[in-house]
């Protein structure tokens, strides 16, 4: 039998129950502690009615507790499906819909067709003792759906099988150069929801490698960093400002491997300058896993327009200019939804739907997007789907979106109107019709009423002079 994820984070925890597990703020959770957790609701998922491959939706915030309930449901062989944060009502009622429970350690402000329980509930269960119940779950079941950004504005799930997930937690198929990154993963800043699969991974790597996650309890990054003595965390590119700006002091940090979208060139050299050889990128995506690395190494070298090399393991192929991916850690397709499966993968191939090219030292580059999307704070966001949010409106004829570049979120949503009559639509009123619909995210940054579109030589709107528009009046 395969060894399957959650098994080796906990035999990690149990291998080594007095060390801490997490920290937060100047709390302290021993290896021992979480285990009881893990224990406590597994025991309450099973009086519950929670059974092997049972779908289970969690709406949590970031805390040893929701860590906890993942690993129990997982050791029950659940279909574990991570709402997150900031979806508008409508989204999770979506993701939702279908689930056989739903696990919550707030109000859930939704109708969900699915019993609801409570975290602090669960916990009050008794610590039945000894390990864990054996795992239930078989290579090939569905463990996690991880949510992204629908071309429609829903979510949209990438299925990933235990087997394909358990291969990031096994030292014994860490390549190198994972292998060498982890090793400074022993005070590892966790601060985004775990609905994140690079969050949610690189924890449960942090205690297989034998290393405390650190979680934020409402101090500032560089703050925390500090206090905690933090070797090891992962950020978007947008925030390394923070840590450059910051005052306080960041030189425990060991390695800091940014991720969510590329950062250019003359940040990495500014990054790698201030904060020394730590530096670390990767590619990847929800449907893939990391499909490539870049390493200090790679930058001190001068392949600072590149997104690294591909991961031992990962294929990657061009093809018409399209970067195609075939690894173990792929999904196995968007969960119900074989018309969108289709789309992206091929023959045991998956189409990124990024443009790049490998150039003659094996390094991946990237060129464009294939799909009209902006990355804000690393979620993708679809430009159709905002436009057609934006449309809905009365008094709107025609919407158009575009992204630029911002400091603090990676991209920013900018967006174009054009009035159905003589009324101009209130700017307000469709930044909340987004909101309503869409993600935070999703919300435009600004909103500019056009006359006249621009017309690019296709005959298309010309996005291209609406981005310079965009930019002069930011």
């Amino acid at each position: 039998m395969e060894h399957l994820f959650p098994g080796p984070v906990l035999e990690a925890l149990s291998g080594a129950p007095r060390e801490p597990a997490f920290e937060v703020g100047r709390r302290i959770v021993s290896r021992a502690e979480l285990l009881a957790m893990v224990r406590r609701l597994a025991g309450a998922l099973g009086g519950a009615g929670v059974r092997p491959g049972a779908a289970v939706g969690l709406v949590l915030s970031l805390s040893p507790e929701a860590y906890a309930v993942h690993l129990a449901a997982h050791a029950w062989g659940c279909r574990v499906a991570p709402a997150r944060p900031g979806w508008s009502p409508v989204q999770l009622a979506n993701a939702l819909r279908g689930h056989d429970v739903v696990i919550t350690d707030s109000t859930v402000d939704t109708p969900v067709d699915a019993p609801v329980l409570y975290l602090d509930e669960l916990l009050t269960a008794p610590d039945p003792g000894g390990v864990v119940p054996e795992l239930q779950a078989r290579p090939d079941d569905i463990a996690r759906l991880t949510y992204t950004s629908g071309s429609t504005g829903q979510p949209k799930a990438c299925a990933h099988t235990y087997r394909a997930i358990s291969l990031a937690y096994r030292p014994d198929r860490w390549a190198p150069t994972l292998m060498r990154l982890l090793t400074h993963f022993r005070r590892c800043l966790i601060h985004q929801s775990l609905a994140s699969p690079v969050m949610f991974t690189y924890l449960g790597r942090t205690l297989v490698a034998g290393g405390t996650v650190v979680l934020p309890d409402g101090l500032s990054l560089p703050r925390t960093i500090r206090d905690h003595r933090v070797t090891a965390t992962i950020i978007p590119p947008a925030r390394i400002n923070e840590l450059l700006a910051a005052e306080a002091d960041v030189t425990s940090l060991r390695a800091l491997v940014l991720g969510g979208s590329p950062a250019g060139p003359q940040l990495l050299r500014t990054a790698t300058d201030r904060l020394g050889p730590i530096i670390w990128m990767g590619y990847g995506q929800g449907e893939a896993g990391v499909i490539a690395m870049l390493t200090p190494e790679d930058i001190a070298a001068g392949h600072l327009a590149s997104v690294g090399r591909p991961m031992p393991g990962v294929d990657v192929q061009i093809r018409d200019g399209e970067v195609c991916v075939r690894s173990p850690h792929m999904m196995t397709g968007y969960w119900n939804d074989p018309d969108q499966t289709g789309e992206v993968l091929r023959d045991g191939w998956l189409y990124t739907r990024d443009l790049g090219f490998l150039d003659d030292d094996g390094l991946l580059h990237l060129t464009g997007r294939s799909r009209d999307v902006i990355m804000v704070r690393a979620e993708v966001c679809y430009a159709g789907a905002i436009e057609r949010a934006l449309a809905s409106h009365p008094l709107v004829a025609a919407a158009y979106v575009v992204g630029r570049p911002d400091p603090e979120t990676g991209e920013a949503v900018h967006a174009f109107v054009v009035p159905a009559g003589d009324l101009v639509p209130d700017a307000g009123a469709l930044t909340a019709l987004v909101r309503g619909r869409l993600s935070a995210n999703s919300v435009p940054r600004t909103v500019t009423v056009i006359r006249d579109v621009p017309v690019a030589a296709s005959g298309k709107p010309d996005k291209d002079a609406l981005r310079t528009i965009a930019g002069s009046d930011a």
